[in-house]
């Protein structure tokens, strides 16, 4: 059973979809995809309790710079 019917913000249809995650910690980002439910109508994402603490494993990794097990993207940069 989901947690919400409807979304907690404006009261749209939830959908489950797969989203990509874009996730900081220190200087380092990573994108994680998941599974997510999506409001239809804001666009609101709701993740299950085991998604946000993954998502809390990877931000503490970056943040100690410990990225050995992820697959490099490329690279980033700030302008401004």
């Amino acid at each position: 059973m989901k947690p919400f019917e409807a979304c907690p913000v404006c009261g749209g249809e939830l959908m489950e979809k797969e989203v990509e995650k874009l996730l900081r910690g220190g200087v380092h980002t990573a994108v994680v995809n998941v599974t997510a439910e999506v409001c239809l109508h804001c666009g609101e994402r709701l993740y299950d309790a085991e998604t946000v603490m993954r998502f809390e494993q990877i931000r503490k990794k970056l943040e100690r710079h410990d990225t050995s097990e992820f697959q490099p993207l490329g690279q980033s940069f700030q302008v401004g």
